[in-house]
């Protein structure tokens, strides 16, 4: 037989635990998934191509989330992978590997500071 206070000091509160680390968890699963559509949205309005044939690859946050450097591609490219920068804040994006705002985000010089 089951003592109450076993039930309400250990079992209760750990099943309340469990429930709110899914829902964090899950919650930030979610989000990420999202941010990989709007980035493929931002990149098919740039370059004038449809959402679903652009894959991403090597997906880094930086400026503590605010930016997100990677690599695309899309599916009738033979040239392999481009670079891009995406800005979560403008949902914009940037092509352009020489511009002062690529170099200052996504170089690789910033990465290893």
């Amino acid at each position: 037989m089951t003592s109450r206070p076993f039930l309400l000091l250990v079992v209760i509160p750990l099943l309340l635990s469990l429930l709110l680390g899914g829902v964090i968890f899950g919650g930030q699963a979610l989000s990420d998934n999202n941010m990989d559509e709007d980035i493929q949205h931002a990149l098919a309005q740039e370059i004038n191509h449809n959402p679903g044939d652009i894959e991403l690859s090597k997906l880094q946050k930086v400026q503590y989330g605010y930016t997100i450097c990677g690599l695309y591609r899309t599916s009738s490219s033979k040239r392999g992978y481009a670079s891009f920068l995406y800005d979560t804040q403008h949902d914009s994006v940037e092509l352009d590997i020489k511009s002062s705002r690529y170099k200052s985000r996504c170089s690789l010089s910033v990465a290893c500071q």
